[in-house]
């Protein structure tokens, strides 16, 4: 199979729909608030085939943002992922640090995760303000009605939490459920961000290999992610799962 990148933006193999229908069953009792694709074809029919079997929105908007392609591979884009490796043999180094002619850096790929993350966090916060000055019928900017004091968990929608009562005046529970479907190396570079810079804390069956491996196709990985009070915001971030395939068992796992 060539390596794609983002080069080559081909459709989803038949293998690659089963993948997506497997994990829109398994997600299916999820009630998402928010759904964010790569804008690259395959990731926009995975998206699109998940939201389809989920039980509760199937007729949510999902939004394709160019920060969540695929790392950029330059000159091994449609090239067998063997070509890659030798590239990165000759050059004296590892395939997953090996940035070909033309291709993106691991900085420049996790530049793309920390400005996508941040611009969600963001969003978040500035919903919830809205919805809170709706409530208190307060006028003004949003953001100083909370007094920057936000969180807000990515969790199922079983749990029903609301916002507390005003007795917890420290903390303000708010509830989007967002599901971001990309691509494996960029996900992994997503994930070194979560670890290294925010220091998420990780299930402690995790292996440490686990982190540096890429995810399988429509692999699901699951984070809590709270922001701290105060005019700063510090996430404070869990991973519960990471590139979960269970759902994958019956599902013939060639490559999409």
């Amino acid at each position: 199979m060539p390596f794609s990148g983002q080069g080559v933006d081909e459709p989803l193999s038949a293998t690659g729909f089963r993948q997506a229908d497997a994990a829109g069953i398994f997600l299916s009792n999820v009630k998402f608030t928010h759904v964010f694709s790569s804008d690259l074809l395959r990731a926009k029919q995975t998206a699109s085939t998940i939201i389809g079997k989920n039980k509760f929105c199937k007729d949510i908007v999902i939004q394709y943002d160019a920060r969540l392609r695929e790392r950029k591979y330059g000159i091994a884009e449609g090239r067998p992922l063997s070509d890659l490796k030798a590239m990165a043999n000759a050059a004296g180094e590892q395939c997953p640090s090996f940035t070909p002619s033309g291709g993106e850096t691991l900085d420049e790929v996790r530049t793309r995760a920390k400005n996508f993350f941040e611009f969600l966090c963001q969003l978040s916060i500035e919903e919830e303000c809205q919805k809170e000055q709706a409530v208190l019928g307060m006028a003004g900017n949003g953001l100083e009605t909370l007094e920057g004091k936000p969180v807000f968990p990515l969790r199922n929608h079983c749990c029903g939490l609301e916002l507390n009562s005003d007795t917890d005046k420290d903390t303000k529970m708010l509830n989007p459920n967002i599901l971001v479907v990309s691509h494996g190396a960029y996900m992994r570079n997503w994930f070194g961000y979560f670890v290294l810079d925010l220091k998420c804390t990780l299930p402690s069956a995790l292996k440490k290999s686990q982190l540096s491996s890429v995810s399988p196709n429509t692999g699901v990985s699951h984070f809590i992610i709270n922001l701290g009070n105060g005019d700063v915001i510090k996430p404070e971030i869990s991973c519960i799962c990471l590139n979960r395939d269970d759902h994958l068992a019956d599902v013939n796992t060639e490559n999409v």
